[in-house]
């Protein structure tokens, strides 16, 4: 893998065309990209027809078969009549390939962020969240992760301790904390026990979900993985316990009329929120390389950042031994 060229260097407006060209589709020469860093995703006009989204894949972080795997999940979410938003098939495939870039096509669709603060609105996204588990739940991934703590805790921070991205003032803190944090998150892990773990949104905040009058759909399962049922409930989850406890009511008030939820995974929910935190620095330290890092992050690196990413892990080490939001 070529670690010194930006990935999509190459990925210009006449390649993008040609791309969709290449499937059959008219475009009109219109484009406009949409809020991704991971990969990079479009809206086409073409013409006589509603503009589509077109996603071209990061290079090397998917194999063909996780692409697949996650288009696969999608649409039988989407046979079931659950509202997610899957690739289109042409010749029978989702998956493409142009100029060494894989991309997938998708229907474009409209929404506004969900008003997480409004209890109906919790239970109706719970609701469908349950019908995407109790589908989740029928066969695990072949080809995809799961996630535990060695893939998001132990390997991202053993890559920034290799790395030169905390200044050299900081190190021995920044690190000597993250490894407490991470023995906080086995102990969490050790409390819930032998949870069961399904197929995963992965990344279920509520800007990958579309909001409209007929309620809400779910975009954006590019990180899909298996993992424990409550890593999708609680990144819908905002401010203080005792909000939280309610929102977390709310949503399993629509969540268990479709399936039911295994309370000792109350113990993960601050463990979860630590290894995201530590897989997030080093998410940006990998894809530094990107153009639109730097842009769009420019204060990842300065001593600011690493002061606040110490004390944020000091917090979530005194919350992770704190009861869970709800007795077990």
């Amino acid at each position: 893998m070529d670690t010194h060229t930006p990935p999509f260097a190459g990925l210009t407006p006449d390649c993008l065309l040609a791309a969709l060209e290449g499937l059959g589709l008219p475009v009109s020469g219109q484009l406009l990209a949409l809020n991704s860093y991971e990969n990079r995703v479009y809206q086409v006009g073409l013409d006589d027809a509603p503009p589509v989204v077109a996603k071209f894949y990061r290079p090397a972080r998917w194999s063909d078969d996780a692409i697949r795997e996650e288009h696969a999940f999608v649409a039988e979410l989407a046979g079931r009549e659950i509202p997610v938003v899957a690739p289109l098939a042409f010749g029978g495939d989702t998956l493409f390939e142009h100029a060494g870039f894989r991309f997938a096509v998708y229907p474009r669709r409209g929404g506004r962020a969900p008003e997480t603060d409004r209890p109906e609105v919790l239970e109706w996204l719970g609701r469908f969240l349950g019908r995407i588990h109790a589908v989740g739940a029928i066969k695990p991934f072949a080809t995809r992760p799961t996630l535990d703590i060695a893939s998001f805790g132990a390997e991202p921070l053993a890559y920034l301790e290799e790395n030169d991205f905390v200044p050299a003032d900081l190190r021995e803190v920044y690190f000597g904390v993250a490894r407490q944090a991470l023995d906080g998150v086995a102990r969490g892990f050790a409390r819930a026990g032998d949870v069961a773990t399904l197929r995963l949104h992965g990344d279920c905040h509520a800007s990958n979900v579309l909001w409209t009058d007929a309620g809400p759909h779910f975009v954006d399962f590019d990180d899909a993985r298996m993992g424990p049922a409550v890593q999708d409930l609680w990144m819908l989850l905002s401010g203080e316990r005792d909000e939280q406890s309610r929102q977390l009511a709310d949503l399993l008030a629509g969540y268990e009329d479709f399936c039911a939820f295994d309370t000792r995974e109350l113990y993960l929910i601050e463990a979860l929120r630590t290894l995201r935190l530590i897989h997030y620095s080093a998410w940006l330290a990998r894809r530094w390389i990107d153009p639109a890092f730097p842009a769009a992050f420019p204060w990842f690196g300065s001593q600011r950042y690493w002061q606040d990413r110490i004390l944020e892990l000091r917090e979530q080490i005194a919350l992770m031994d704190e009861p869970p939001l709800w007795p077990v």
